[in-house]
């Protein structure tokens, strides 16, 4: 049978064939599956995270995901009408008559390419939405026959499934408008420095000029924005283009008070976190900070601020660092990075002395030159100003900042001990056992962070009770663990807001004094290269850092003209109009009136652990001391200069204590009398050095070499 009868013979083919052909048609040109409006919402992600203040204002806007950048979906009736009339005006006339697809439109397009002119672009609103939602269609521009048909059909299905404000809406927030600026939102702040309700005319006209070529020049986007505009005169319209166009800045409505702390909570875009900051305290810390460091100029270029409600343990401040400052590392993190502690471990040491009935705040502690054997060699520790004092109480020890009646307090405490106390009072990166760090532990060779310090001296001022400062509002509560005794801890506190007590050091109208009650400690590490200033009123904490985020030393900054001052500001802001009140003491302190013997100390009233204090005291006289060598120290390493004289490098033999007919012998040979000092040249190697009594018997030994 030939095919033509057999066609003749099956006339259902006729029919079938038809209908295959157009169901396979429709099969090459159906759109893929469209998300619904309120799908298309949620699944809207802002390129940002927000870090808001507890009171929730906006304290730092943070950029996420760097390949977009978007913000919140902007509800179209917070959109300016003007950008709304001049975006359909622009992209699709026939928006509110059409059915997704604009076929007057579509026909002068083909008409006009088969005359061979420009053809003006037809593709409606829903279309570009649907190229938006699906971006396999081609978007818009798409030349192929398949994928206009496919645009035009998933055209129609946006059309039956979503309003017409919705599509409005959702091609505001979709569309591109410069660069990786997405939506409306992002647009109208990075772009214009204002937020959509509040754009004008103007700036719909050149949001309007953008969509279709987004890296277009100003000079094309302005003229653009004439035409649609129906400007005669174009010079205002190029020279916006121009400003909007410029450079990338930071969004408009973002205040930018707290980068370093939005980097440490901030991970997820579309995140809002809200902090225990407060704005207030924020910008107040903040403008403390930059008052300073534009004041110290080159001397140095960084510094830090942490305020904690001491109530609470919430972080009201948190300033890593400052915009505008000289600063040559800005992202670094100062309120967190780990420095040399200086002087300010001092406060814990003498707490846990007093706790454990070591000292009292009227004991003496000898301010005057010592050298100690370690196991890297003699340490010998100086006072800042390389002055000796002689005998002084612990008071003004520490509220003088003395450097060896410190040392010579942990030699009665315990390195290990006071290590231990630290690591309790959150001083986490102290990860070494006492032997690490050695004496000088007592004048902070250990590493510790601002937001440490600021934890640490909360806990003082709340009598030993340490709480793990809270920077987030979503986080629960600490809980309260006591670490210091109560008492000692009021004690150290009363010492550290002695303006008294601190006048041989920093006279009496330093920046640590206010004119209510507040305990402070500077503190000043190897080298210059750390300042602090930490301290606390009855409410609150400020702990304040200065320094080069480098490493490098500053120059010609101390303890009270470098952080101090800032302290000084924050705490006046903090208690504007209600001043601190002096803490109440704990039970268990007494008062007494005390004496002391010698010119260095003043009769007063002093405070003590009860059944601890003392009427009068005294350095102890030479006679009531062990005899013992003090130089050359066992250990010691000497080495003969050849450039020196020989006669001029002999060493003096020195003795403390009951020196009354006892003898020195060096090497088995008698060296002379100890109260003497003789002074002797060995010869290279080991060597030993006694001390001996009338009796012979030895009283002390000392094994050190010569080079």
């Amino acid at each position: 049978m030939t095919p033509l009868g057999w066609l003749r013979r099956s006339p259902s083919v006729w029919v079938l064939t038809p209908l295959l052909l157009l169901a396979a048609v429709d099969l090459w040109t159906a759109p893929p599956p469209l998300p619904s409006y309120a799908e298309t919402k949620a699944a809207w992600r802002p390129s940002e995270a927000w870090l808001k203040d507890r009171h929730g204002r906006l304290l730092q806007t943070v950029r996420i995901d760097m390949a977009v950048r978007r913000l919140e979906w902007v509800p179209l009736a917070q959109v300016a009408p003007a950008v709304r009339q001049a975006v359909v005006q622009a992209e699709d006339r026939r928006f509110a008559s059409h059915s997704g697809v604009d076929w007057r439109g579509l026909a002068g397009s083909a008409w006009a390419a088969l005359r061979g002119r420009h053809a003006r672009g037809a593709s409606t609103l829903s279309m570009q939405v649907a190229g938006f939602l699906a971006p396999q269609l081609g978007g818009p521009g798409s030349r192929s026959l398949r994928e206009k048909i496919r645009q035009l059909r998933a055209a129609h299905a946006v059309e039956a499934g979503w309003s017409k404000d919705e599509i409005l809406e959702a091609y505001l927030n979709l569309a591109s408008f410069r660069g990786e600026v997405q939506g409306i939102g992002a647009a109208s702040r990075a772009l214009f420095g204002r937020a959509p309700a509040a754009l004008g005319p103007d700036d719909g006209l050149l949001l309007a000029a953008l969509l279709p070529a987004p890296q277009a020049d100003p000079q094309a986007v302005g003229r653009r924005a004439c035409r649609l505009g129906h400007r005669a005169d174009c010079m205002t319209l190029v020279a916006e283009a121009s400003a909007m166009t410029g450079p990338d800045r930071r969004l408009a409505d973002d205040p930018g008070l707290a980068p370093h702390l939005a980097h440490k909570l901030l991970r997820q875009p579309g995140e809002t976190v809200n902090s225990t900051i407060d704005a207030g305290v924020q910008r107040a810390a903040a403008e403390a900070l930059r008052r300073q460091l534009l004041g110290l100029g080159d001397r140095a270029r960084d510094g830090s601020v942490v305020v904690v409600d001491n109530a609470s343990g919430d972080v009201l401040a948190y300033v890593g660092g400052v915009a505008g400052s000289a600063s040559t590392a800005p992202s670094v993190d100062n309120a967190d990075a780990y420095r040399q502690a200086g002087s300010t471990l001092k406060p814990f040491l003498y707490s846990q002395a007093i706790e454990r009935g070591f000292l009292t705040a009227a004991s003496i502690l000898d301010d005057s030159p010592v050298q100690l054997d370690t196991a890297s060699g003699l340490y010998v520790p100086k006072d800042y100003d390389h002055e000796f004092k002689g005998p002084v109480s612990v008071r003004t020890a520490l509220a003088g900042s003395l450097n060896v009646p410190a040392v010579r307090a942990l030699l009665l405490d315990g390195v290990e001990d006071f290590r231990d106390r630290l690591w309790d009072l959150g001083y986490k990166g102290l990860t070494q056992d006492g032997d690490y760090y050695g004496y000088s532990l007592a004048l902070g060779s250990a590493e510790v962070t601002l937001l440490q310090q600021a934890a640490a001296y909360r806990a003082l001022g709340d009598g030993g009770r340490y709480v793990p400062l809270r920077m987030r509002m979503d986080d629960p509560a600490g809980e309260p663990h006591a670490i210091a005794d109560a008492r000692a801890a009021w004690i150290v506190a009363d010492m550290m807001a002695d303006a008294g007590a601190r006048a041989g050091t920093f006279g009496l109208d330093s920046a640590l004094r206010l004119p209510f009650w507040a305990a402070a400690k500077t503190g000043t590490s190897k080298g210059m290269r750390d300042n602090w200033c930490v301290g606390f009123s009855s409410r609150f904490t400020v702990a304040v850092w200065i320094g080069n985020a480098e490493g490098d030393s500053m120059t010609r900054v101390s303890g009270t003209s470098g952080a101090a001052p800032v302290w000084r500001d924050v705490m006046l802001a903090l208690h504007a109009g209600r001043p601190g009140g002096r803490p109440a003491a704990p039970a268990g302190i007494e008062p007494r009136a005390v004496a002391f013997a010698g010119p260095n100390e003043p009769a007063r009233r002093e405070f003590f652990l009860a059944g601890t204090g003392q009427p009068s005291l005294a350095a102890a006289p030479a006679t009531a001391r062990r005899p013992r060598i003090v130089s050359p120290l066992s250990g010691a390493v000497y080495a003969l200069d050849p450039d020196i004289p020989v006669k001029s490098q002999k060493i003096r033999l020195k003795t403390v204590g009951a020196v009354s007919g006892e003898r020195l012998s060096l090497d088995g040979q008698d060296a002379g009398e100890a109260a003497e000092g003789p002074m002797v040249l060995p010869g290279p190697g080991r060597h030993t050095l006694a001390l001996i009594e009338a009796g012979g018997r030895v009283l002390d030994r000392s094994v050190f070499t010569m080079r």
